[in-house]
């Protein structure tokens, strides 16, 4: 039962007595055959008073008269507000003869809008951060700011035809419905069923992402700790700026992705260093040194343990925020606005591979599948749409300032700006102490988020395959041995963060970003008969594009 945004109980018969509750205002429809009564001495709370009998049959049988009036499915003749007790007159009635008062919805639960705010903000902040700056190159400075702008106000849009749309549905209660429950609605089995697909890709996809990233920053963490230990000083500098930046991959061609380090290691005892190199690998050792931590991990029944690790996320986005403006201030400026020619040292300001920065942002403003349940908790319903739209807002001005500052102040020359990575921090050579924080402290936050994510995969699979969240630990070790394998081999053969994202992002929202929301608008306007051509003409191009988004993935 969760009392901060709904009261249901349900209705039971135990030795001939009946046994109430209230399911949401008007819907109470009972089927007695008697009055109820309990003894004031069994009621558990804070005020014991007698509650008469009388009273008790009187109401009893008021509903009773409305239940026989009409089916459950008729809300014509539901039971008025009169008859329906005050919220302090319920209580919830066991076989046990206790009664527990109801609270109700206590307001105090629910939270105010800079909570319901921030909390988008933090839900929306993942590991796409990492990669806005390297998605700013691809699509150019300039292209991309506006990229950036024009996709987050797209995303917010579809956001919130999925934030309205369970209230479109009058004819049903849809006080707990979630937006897979709209698509069920809609579009039956194949809507239950496609939206719990993609909603399986985004978050198997987020999973792979943080394999990916975890083997990245145990690698980085662990050489940080040999070279210190040891004395080793790196020769990042061959590449860099003093050493305050690298360009891994120096042989990449301006637009190319390359997936193979080439960093470069020097110290005193070569045959040490080379041994540690041996078992020490970004790509081949780590991604296996991580399935002896994570799978166990993943095994576990419930993840509460896990969820009191989710702060971290915000304290790990807020130092981000602080390392890049240090490095900003450090680094200084270097921009200079080749329009549509390559130069040597820069990337034009408009470029083809603009998809490429479309499908990583689908997945950073991507929250749609879970919007409605945060709604839920907003004390103040009516300034829904306005707090989610300065939640997008918060969002996409954190994605500028991160993805603009590192652009601008990856310092060219020496440097060329495609020296740029999918994940920036890739950028700065593993002895700089401060980028070791930011490693250790993601790191630390990944092994504590990857079993939640783990959990909700298991939770929505199991349960809509098997009916039961936890069928057996067979069937579950097979899903996680499954998801595992996937993070791994992408580890070892592709450890592209910036294209997992992308493809991930564009192919969830295909489907739940702009396919789904945009007809069910349209669908619900016309059951409405008020849907326009102008409407459907821009909501079949959204369709249009969110196909286009992900189909341009595949050509880039």
């Amino acid at each position: 039962m969760d009392g901060s945004y709904r009261t249901c109980f349900e209705f039971i018969r135990f030795n001939n007595t009946v046994l109430g509750t209230d399911q949401m205002d008007r819907d109470l429809r009972l089927d007695l055959d008697s009055p109820f009564h309990v003894e004031p001495r069994n009621i558990v709370g804070d005020d014991p008073q007698e509650r008469v009998s009388a009273e008790a049959a009187i109401l009893n049988s008021r509903v009773h008269y409305y239940s026989r009036l009409t089916a459950s499915s008729d809300r014509l003749l539901s039971p008025p507000n009169h008859v329906i007790p005050r919220q302090e007159e319920i209580y919830i009635y066991s076989p046990l003869g206790t009664a527990f008062k109801v609270t109700g919805s206590d307001p105090s639960s629910k939270n105010p809008s800079i909570i319901t705010i921030f909390a988008i903000w933090n839900t929306m902040m993942g590991t796409s951060i990492l990669s806005i700056p390297w998605g700013i190159k691809q699509a150019g400075f300039t292209l991309g700011i506006l990229i950036l702008i024009f996709t987050g106000l797209l995303m917010l849009y579809c956001c919130y035809i999925v934030l309205k749309s369970p209230k479109a549905i009058t004819d049903m209660d849809t006080s707990d419905w979630e937006f897979p429950d709209v698509c069920s609605f809609y579009f039956g089995k194949f809507g239950k069923w496609s939206s719990l697909f993609f909603s399986m890709v985004s978050l198997i996809g987020a999973m792979v992402v943080y394999w990916v990233l975890m083997s990245n920053f145990l690698y980085n963490t662990g050489q940080f700790i040999y070279n210190y230990a040891h004395n080793v000083n790196g020769s990042d500098s061959e590449f860099g700026t003093n050493g305050s930046v690298i360009c891994p991959y120096p042989t990449t061609e301006p637009g190319g992705n390359s997936t193979i380090s080439t960093l470069y290691i020097s110290g005193n005892d070569t045959s040490d260093g080379s041994s540690f190199e041996h078992w020490w690998s970004k790509t081949n050792t780590i991604p296996l040194y991580l399935i002896v931590l994570l799978l166990p991990l993943l095994c576990f029944r419930s993840a509460a343990f896990f969820a009191r690790f989710t702060f971290l996320g915000t304290i790990s986005v807020v130092y981000l925020i602080v390392l890049v403006t240090i490095k900003a201030v450090h680094l200084g400026f270097h921009l200079e606005f080749h329009w549509f020619d390559t130069a040597r040292l820069y990337v034009p300001e408009f470029r083809l591979l603009f998809p490429q920065f479309t499908g990583v942002l689908t997945l950073a403003f991507f929250i749609h599948n879970c919007i409605v349940t945060l709604m839920k908790n907003n004390k103040h319903q009516e300034n829904n749409v306005r707090d989610l739209s300065v939640a997008y807002l918060l969002v996409g001005l954190t994605y500028l300032y991160v993805g603009v500052l590192i652009f601008a102040a990856f310092p060219s020359p020496p440097l060329s700006k495609d020296c740029i990575e999918p994940n920036f921090l890739d950028n700065f050579p593993t002895s700089d102490v401060l980028v070791f924080v930011a490693r250790a402290f993601l790191l630390f936050q990944m092994i504590t988020v990857y079993p939640l994510l783990g959990y909700l995969v298991r939770v929505q699979m199991m349960g809509q395959i098997f009916g039961n969240h936890y069928p057996s630990f067979l069937h579950v070790l097979v899903l996680n041995i499954l998801i595992v394998g996937a993070g791994v081999l992408m580890a070892k053969f592709y450890p592209n963060i910036g294209s997992i994202i992308r493809f991930s992002g564009a192919t969830c929202g295909l489907a739940l970003v702009f396919v789904f929301p945009a007809l069910i608008h349209m669908i619900s306007l016309r059951r409405q008969g008020l849907l326009r051509w102008p409407s459907a003409i821009f909501h079949s191009f959204l369709i249009l594009l969110g196909m286009a988004n992900l189909l341009a993935q595949f050509f880039m």
